[in-house]
């Protein structure tokens, strides 16, 4: 799934292309891919994009007259890129845009689940879309993490995750964060120290940034993860074999030694099979 470092390296290789040409034609879009009616895509045709924001996990795409912004979520299989001029795309993306000049916009999404998304909205819609988030994850400091710790007594891995919490970052960060702050998935947000804190903020911090870094440069999993999906491989600190927690609809990847002391965390799902 998309997270902060690669949403920002699509923001990153899409500021410059869009916001090169007028938009020609906005649309088609796929029924379930397109949120919102009005303002109607065709609202777009005629005027320029400013370039490329992120806030967490969405992109964001404001009309150089600041009138309205195209905001698009990719979910967890959505990839959106630009095709210059000529370039060859596919047939039915989820979503295009195309500019004068014969550059696209295009989302396209893998599966035949459509889950994401693409707004039209004015500024204000988009404050109303936007004001369930909590603060962007990259760049918190360790008193304002601590605040956002403090509200509620969560297991780490959830809170992480938790969009209305903290902006940015999913299942695979936070087992990457989680490993280098050196804590549990499992510990809870209430009772960590001082010093903790301050090793978790600098975790996400440090982590974010070694994402965004390596996936602008192009890198694929295999190099940008040391502990997620890496089950039974050795932890890159101590070369303990990797660990894993699954649930129905996520994997949590730690290190017994670096994180939980050496306990191994009851895996719920395998304990059902075995029952």
């Amino acid at each position: 799934m998309p997270e902060l470092p690669e949403v920002e390296a699509v923001r990153c290789a899409l500021d410059e292309p869009v916001r090169a040409f007028p938009i020609e034609r906005a649309g088609p879009a796929h029924v379930a891919t397109l949120k919102t009616i009005d303002p109607p895509l065709r609202a777009l045709e005629g005027r320029r994009l400013a370039g490329a924001a992120r806030r967490g996990k969405r992109l964001l795409f404001e009309t150089e007259d600041g009138e309205l912004i195209l905001m698009v979520h990719l979910m967890s299989a959505g990839r959106l890129r630009y095709l210059r001029a000529g370039e060859k795309g596919p047939k039915q993306p989820a979503f295009r845009l195309r500019f004068q000049g014969g550059g696209e916009l295009v989302l396209t999404e893998a599966g035949s689940k459509k889950r994401a998304g693409v707004w039209l909205l004015t500024p204000e819609q988009a404050d109303e879309e936007l004001a369930h988030l909590g603060p962007e994850a990259l760049g918190i400091g360790a008193g304002r993490l601590a605040e956002i710790l403090a509200a509620d007594s969560r297991r780490l891995h959830p809170l992480l995750r938790d969009q209305r919490a903290l902006a940015g970052i999913g299942r695979a960060w936070s087992n990457e964060i989680l490993h280098t702050a050196r804590l549990s998935p499992f510990a809870l947000t209430t009772q960590l120290s001082a010093e903790e804190i301050e090793r978790l903020a600098a975790a996400v911090n440090e982590e974010l940034a070694r994402g965004i870094d390596l996936r602008v440069r192009g890198a694929g999993d295999a190099r940008t993860y040391r502990i997620h999906n890496r089950l039974a491989q050795p932890c890159p600190s101590c070369g303990t074999p990797i660990a894993r927690v699954d649930y129905e609809e996520h994997t949590i990847y730690y290190c017994p030694d670096c994180q939980t002391g050496g306990r191994v965390l009851k895996d719920r799902r395998l304990s059902r099979l075995l029952r």
